[in-house]
């Protein structure tokens, strides 16, 4: 009776959120257009190549205001009217009064020039050599010197790519920038962002995007790529259905996927991958920066974490923050943050942050107000609060291990016995799916789903501790140490850091799909490691069959309340598939292999005393 209740108040519930966020939007289009003119112009930059940017600047001639630009690849007029939708994300800053600047990157929409993904930075530039540090450069330099009413000072911004071009903008900036926040940037496609994770491809995202995206731009257009049709509504099979890696480029994208064949040619992390990432670059930063990202990023959690800890180790004087929240990826700009998938914060986070925002650029920018912005502004799920530290991780915290035993246990004391350890096969034609649902493209959600589907599979080992009888912070990054062996010569390991919730939850509220929250075992930090990668991402190595091998990799930093009353769980598992291409199980060339080349293999995980097999991590002292 109270399912049948619920789901009918959820569907109105629904519609009636539907049209108040239209409303919402409509009332922040009529107030854009009242209040902010539109000019469209062409910069050029050094080398004759024009970039198309619009200049949306207050009617209220009265006073000057400062810029806030954001540079992207994905139209920044899309809707083919006057002015642009997205601008009802910024509204927090046009009440303020600023000027707002969108511009397409080179060889994207209505720029010029020919583009080029994650384009690599080029220190000592001659006269007219370019990158997209210096396309911002130029852009900068001419606004100021021809946009009416700016004061002189300018903020960059974006999320996700246009997040890895507000990064670019750091090394030899231009003196005007004095406040940057670069938002979930892409900043190392091989170790951690979108389409590989220590080495391991994500396949699923991969495609996905440049079934679209990577589509050749014929002439400079307003018009988007029309998506890739897929013809089942069930990627698992897709997925499965196309077979070894290579049959993606021969059955659906030929030769017409300008940067595919560079993702199939580049294994290994060689001199390709380590030209696009800007981290090394970040160097002498002068502007003031806010780092944000989503703890539940599926796309770009290492980019946040990373470029916060270059600036602070690579700058000892800075002016860097973090901001963390419980969002996924893009969630805190827009739409409904109360929760992801069935976990609910008990508020709306983003809330806070854009509180956060505002105050970072009215102070660089402006000279308003007083610079509270705490150096690291983390959400901490489970106990469901902000949280401010001085330093990330905190100082205030403790190194613990979790240790395996037999019997699937997880206990903070090490192994004694000799000779344990667990032994499954796994089998390439039948992998572990990344979340229990049939759907086509990847879910967001998943990165909180709960993983009482997989942990019932014989080829997912499970370890969990028995009922915490306190609460448990952990906040910073988890050092995965597992002790294994397998028949085969290469091997992917998935872990998986899960909160066991009480077997009775009667006052969590209820969600869209009527999962029952009583046992959820709630995913809190996911990734994997491609094995042959162990030694160094330079020189993969394969595995001896039959030899012991330690593999320790490191797990994105999370800040997650495991409560008294609930279980920590880890999960071991050898694929994750369509999320991760499938290893063959074979030290073989992976992006070139056949379907002969696949073999199931015999692993064993260890935990004894000369084998410890667990996890690492840092305790919150409260």
């Amino acid at each position: 009776m109270k399912k049948s209740i619920f789901f009918p108040a959820l569907l109105l519930a629904l519609l009636l959120f539907a049209r108040l966020s239209g409303q919402a939007q409509e009332n922040a289009m009529d107030y854009i257009h009242e209040h902010y003119d539109k000019k469209e112009v062409y910069i050029t930059m050094r080398d004759g190549v024009r970039l198309f940017t619009s200049i949306y600047s207050p009617k209220d001639k009265s006073r000057s205001y400062p810029m806030i630009m954001t540079r992207t690849p994905y139209d920044i007029e899309p809707d083919k009217e006057k002015y642009s939708s997205r601008l009802v994300n910024y509204m927090h800053l046009l009440k303020e009064g600023y000027i707002i600047v969108m511009q397409d990157v080179r060889g994207r929409y209505m720029s010029e020039g020919a583009f080029e993904d994650v384009r690599p930075y080029k220190p000592n530039k001659k006269k007219k050599e370019t990158d997209e540090n210096s396309d911002t450069w130029d852009t900068i330099d001419w606004l100021i010197k021809n946009v009416e009413n700016n004061n002189g000072r300018v903020g960059i911004f974006g999320i996700s790519y246009p997040g890895f071009y507000s990064t670019m903008s750091l090394p030899e900036v231009h003196p005007a920038l004095k406040a940057v926040s670069p938002q979930a940037p892409v900043t190392n496609w091989f170790l951690g962002d979108d389409w590989h994770h220590n080495g391991a491809f994500f396949v699923m995202d991969a495609f996905n995007f440049y079934s679209t995206f990577g589509r050749p731009r014929r002439q400079l257009t307003r018009k988007r790529q029309a998506p890739f049709d897929y013809p089942v509504e069930d990627n698992y099979q897709f997925f499965m259905d196309i077979g070894p890696i290579k049959n993606i480029r021969e059955k659906y994208f030929g030769d017409t996927i300008q940067f595919w064949p560079e993702l199939m040619s580049h294994p290994n992390y060689d001199d390709f991958w380590k030209a696009r990432n800007v981290l090394p670059h970040l160097t002498d930063v002068k502007p003031a920066v806010l780092v944000v990202g989503g703890w539940f990023d599926a796309e770009d959690l290492f980019g946040p974490l990373h470029t916060y800890k270059a600036i602070n180790e690579q700058n000892p004087v800075n002016n860097c923050r973090l901001v963390m929240g419980p969002w996924s990826h893009g969630q805190w700009a827009g739409g409904n943050t109360t929760h992801l998938g069935n976990i609910y914060w008990g508020g709306n986070p983003a809330a806070y942050f854009k509180e956060l925002e505002l105050a970072f650029f009215n102070y660089y920018l402006k000279d308003k107000g007083e610079m509270t912005i705490p150096e690291a502004s983390v959400y901490i799920t489970g106990a469901n609060r902000w949280a401010a530290f001085e330093t990330w991780p905190p100082k205030q915290t403790e190194k613990k291990q979790l240790f395996f035993h037999e019997n699937s246990s997880l206990s903070f004391t090490a192994p004694l016995g000799t000779d344990s350890y667990d032994e499954y096969v796994a089998d390439p034609a039948k992998p572990v799916p990344y979340t229990e649902d049939v759907h086509l493209r990847r879910t967001r959600e998943y990165m909180t789903d709960d993983q009482r589907f997989a942990a019932r599979r014989p080829d997912v080992m499970v370890y969990s501790t028995e009922t915490l009888a306190e609460d448990i912070t952990v906040t910073g990054p988890v050092t995965v140490n597992l002790y294994v062996s397998t028949t085969g010569t290469d091997a992917d390991y998935v872990v998986k850091l899960i909160d066991v919730f009480p077997d009775k939850m009667e006052d969590y509220p209820e969600n869209e799909k009527g999962v029952p929250m009583g046992g959820y075992q709630m995913l809190v930090r996911g990734d994997v490691f491609r094995g042959r990668f162990r030694e160094s991402f330079e020189k993969p190595v394969p595995f001896i069959p039959g030899e012991v091998t330690k593999v320790s990799f490191t797990l994105q930093d999370l800040a997650h309340n495991f409560k008294k009353g609930h279980k920590i769980m880890v999960q071991v598992q050898n694929s994750w598939f369509p999320l991760v291409d499938r290893n063959p199980q074979q030290f073989v060339d992976i992006y070139n292999c056949d379907e002969k080349d696949f073999i199931k293999a015999t692993h064993r995980i260890y935990h004894d005393k000369d084998r410890p097999s667990g996890i690492e991590f840092l305790r919150l002292r409260e």
